[in-house]
This record gives C-alpha cells, sequence and structure tokens, in this order.
C-alpha cells in the first residue's frame, strides 16, 4: 500500500527584494495506492516543488503531506518509502552502470548477494542486462534514462516521483520511453507520481492528470474528463494540442434561442464579428448570462471546413480566409483570419485548402464551452 495525500500543501520562497513568492498555494491532493498520476502545467508554475516536497528535499511553509495515512512533514528523505527520479539523468560518471544502480542499496547496507540479485532483476525488466560493465558515456540517452529509472526501481520503494525524466530524449525516444515507463507501471503496481510540462506525455500516460498553474491546482480528473469537461478557462486552453479556440462576446435572446455575437470589448463590436446561434440544451444552463459576457471555446475538431459560400452566412457559419496550412500526415491544421481572432481546425488530410484561399466555418454547436469572463470559471 501507498498512498500520497496533499493537505493544503503551502510553499513560498523569499525573492531577490525579500518579497515573497508562493510556488505551491494550498494544494490539496490524493494519490491512490498503485495509480500513475499526471501532474501538468507550464515552467514555473510548480510542479517539481510538490514533488521535491513529497520527497522531503523541500519543507513546507503550511499544510501537511501524508504517505499511508502518516504524516512525514518532519521525515527525512531516506525515511519516506520514496525515490525520484531527477529531470537530469545524476548518474556517477566513473561508475558502470551496476554500480550506479547498486550505489543506494550499499549505502543502506543491503547484503552484496540481494543487492545483485536486485540489479540483475531490475535489469532484466528495463533490458540493460548486457549494459551492466559499462560507464555512462557509453550509453545511448535512452539507456541512461533506464540507468536512472533503474537506480530508483532497485529499492522497490512505496512511491516513485518521476520530475519530467523524458525531456532531454529525442522525440522518437520519448515515445519509446512512455511506452516502457507505462508497461513498467502496469508490471510493478506501483504508486507514482509523474511530473511534465508535455500535456501530450500526462494524458497518455496519467490515469489521472492534475493540472497545475501559478502554484494551484486548477483542476485533478481522468484524461479524458479534463479534455471534455474542463473546469476554467485555464484548463482548457491548456490541454489539447492545437489548443481549443476562444471568442469574447455576449449572449443574446433571439425568439426562443440563445445565440453568441461575438466583440473585443463590452461597448466595441468585432470587426466582422459573427453570431452562432446555440444548442437548445446548453439554453438552460445560460438563461442567468443573458446579456452579459462570456468567452466562447471550441475544440479545432469541432469546426467543419468548407469552400466560401455563395449565399448569405447562416448563424452557424463564420466567414474566414487561410493563412497557413500545416500538414501532419494523418490530418492538417488549418490557421485562419478574418474576424477579431485568429482559428485553427482540424480537417481530413486529404482535404486540400491553400493559403488565402476563402473558406465557411461551421461549429458543432453541441461541443462549444462557454467560461465566465472574470472568475475563468466554466459555466457549460
Amino acid at each position: 500500500m501507498a498512498q500520497v495525500g496533499l493537505e493544503h500543501l503551502t510553499k513560498e520562497f523569499k525573492g531577490p527584494g525579500r518579497e515573497r513568492i508562493r510556488a505551491v498555494d494550498d494544494a490539496c491532493l490524493a494519490v491512490d495506492d498503485k495509480e500513475l498520476l499526471a501532474l501538468v502545467g507550464p515552467s514555473g508554475c510548480g510542479k517539481t516543488t510538490t514533488l521535491r516536497l513529497i520527497a522531503g528535499l523541500e519543507e513546507p511553509t503550511a499544510g501537511a503531506i501524508t504517505i499511508n495515512g502518516q504524516a512525514v512533514n518532519g521525515l527525512p528523505p531516506k525515511d519516506r518509502d520514496v525515490a525520484m527520479v531527477f529531470q537530469h539523468y545524476a548518474l556517477y560518471p566513473h561508475m558502470s552502470v551496476y554500480d550506479n544502480m547498486a550505489f543506494g542499496l550499499k549505502l543502506r547496507h543491503f547484503p552484496s548477494a540481494e543487492i545483485a540479485q536486485r540489479v540483475k532483476d531490475t535489469a532484466q525488466i528495463l533490458d540493460l542486462a548486457a549494459c551492466l560493465n559499462r560507464r555512462p558515456s557509453a550509453l545511448s540517452g535512452g539507456q541512461r534514462q533506464r540507468v536512472a529509472l533503474g537506480r530508483a526501481l532497485v529499492r522497490r520503494p512505496g512511491v516513485f516521483l518521476l520530475d519530467e525524466p523524458l525531456s532531454n530524449l529525442d522525440a522518437q525516444t520519448r515515445l519509446q520511453m512512455r511506452a516502457e515507463i507505462s508497461r513498467l507501471h502496469a508490471r510493478l503496481g506501483s504508486t507514482m507520481v509523474y511530473v511534465t510540462h508535455d500535456q501530450v506525455e500526462a494524458m497518455t500516460l496519467g490515469h489521472r492528470v492534475a493540472v497545475m498553474d501559478d502554484g494551484r491546482l486548477q483542476q485533478v480528473a481522468a484524461p479524458i474528463d479534463l479534455y471534455q469537461r474542463p473546469a476554467n478557462f485555464f484548463v482548457a486552453g491548456f490541454i489539447g494540442s492545437p489548443p481549443m479556440n476562444f471568442f469574447e462576446g455576449t449572449l443574446l435572446g433571439k425568439g426562443n434561442a440563445l445565440v453568441f455575437q461575438e466583440s473585443t470589448s463590452k461597448d466595441a463590436a468585432a470587426p466582422n464579428p459573427f453570431t452562432v446561434r446555440l444548442d437548445d440544451t446548453s439554453a438552460p444552463f445560460l438563461r442567468d448570462y443573458l446579456g452579459k459576457r462570456v468567452v466562447f471555446g471550441i475544440r479545432p475538431e469541432h469546426i467543419t471546413c468548407s469552400p466560401a459560400l455563395a449565399e448569405t452566412p447562416s448563424e452557424r457559419v463564420l466567414e474566414t480566409v487561410v493563412e497557413m496550412v500545416q500538414p501532419l500526415g494523418s490530418e492538417t491544421y488549418l490557421h485562419l483570419a478574418g474576424h477579431a481572432h485568429s482559428v485553427v481546425a482540424r480537417v481530413r488530410a486529404a482535404d486540400r485548402f491553400n493559403i488565402r484561399q476563402a473558406v465557411s466555418l461551421s461549429f458543432e454547436v453541441r461541443q462549444v464551452h462557454f467560461f465566465e469572463p472574470a472568475s475563468r470559471k466554466a459555466i457549460v
């Protein structure tokens, strides 16, 4: 059993002018036994600090850290039953792979026979058996990363903490190592907290994903729930590649229907504004916002592109011009302009569009999200 809990965890540092910088702000989080939780957010949001607090490498300013229900705030790192894999491999260059992996066990005075067996078993799991006598300089980047993982694995801790372990690898090796970590977790059934700035990595690895920004946890949910039901504007924009398209405007009544009308400010209409009639199923949730400003969001795959219409556009069609075509093989991204905001749409690879081509965009209104401009929280 290995459960990790953060209870109103806060960490402050002093800046160069003696000002207080809050790196982690009132974080509350529960990591279940045998769960792989991905902690994701932009650089400087507090992810690594949170991991270092769990490991005992930093002391919290306030709040509690628990492992298996026991508060560990006062325990040194060696007594917390955790192992941390750092962003940089931090291997001893003068030691062989075997000695790097065995070093922590030797410091804990494990018997030589047990050390040898643990290193051998771990090397088999990580496909490092042929490399045990080599030094780090004779290894590839992926092999060095596996050695760093192996050094943690041989300890058989209750909790693994991984701090952006793949960020120094090339794209192809990252994909391979991502699959290896997923298989490794399934085989070991260990509790893991995996920190990354790569939202694709977080979504593909994590059983749940915790999204962090400016020291605060924004949302913790299963990957598909984060994508389909973001709790606020930040999560909606951060999760998804390309990110969600956003438009500011006002909700208006039109007969029995609700429409969204784009505008650039409270009193100014957008140049070439567009109006979208909303789906009837979302109307009950939006009635309280009639006449108020909102943020309209829609993902690129929920926009349909077609050649410009000859007739007057309907209330669910927007006229734009292609600015850039980004083919990716299996799909194509179109970057479009023609009003207050640019738009990114995802289309099939077989669809052909040219730069400066006029196109009509239609929205899947059942997939639209709305956010409050002030609080940035999701409305629907």
